[in-house]
């Protein structure tokens, strides 16, 4: 499985609580909760490159799988973090939390959570990215 190309958030639900319980400031979380943001991974082989554009603000995290890295959160905070491959879901986990990123068809589904606070994301594969290459 390859999870190579561009994605448009579709929906989120249970972001505002899960943010808060994972310590981002309120006027982050109404900052963020209705940008637009659209995610670009790069994969080759084990190796991962992940762009997040979320209104001005870009992160790029890269790692192998199975070796730990350096993951810049959206508040901009560097933390340890881990990622393997289950199956066909790439398995994240740092400071904590546990994501999980699963592509079916177009739609790259994330479900991040925290103990029992689940926030699931869906996001599409060129819905609407009009001045994007996708190939």
């Amino acid at each position: 499985m390859n999870f190579s190309g561009k994605y448009r958030r579709q929906s989120q639900e249970n972001f505002e609580a899960f943010m808060k319980a994972i310590g981002v400031p309120d006027e982050l979380i109404q900052k963020w909760k209705n940008t637009e943001s659209v995610t670009e991974i790069v994969q080759n082989g084990k190796h991962f490159k992940f762009i997040i554009t979320a209104g001005p603000k870009v992160l790029q995290n890269e790692f192998t799988l199975g070796e730990e890295f350096e993951l810049e959160t959206l508040t901009g905070e560097k933390v340890k973090a881990a990622a393997q491959l289950e199956g066909d879901k790439l398995v994240t986990t740092f400071k904590g939390i546990k994501s999980v990123i699963e592509l079916n068809g177009d739609i790259l589904t994330t479900v991040s959570w925290r103990s029992e606070l689940v926030a699931p994301r869906g996001v599409g594969r060129g819905q609407g990215l009009k001045d994007y290459d996708i190939g």
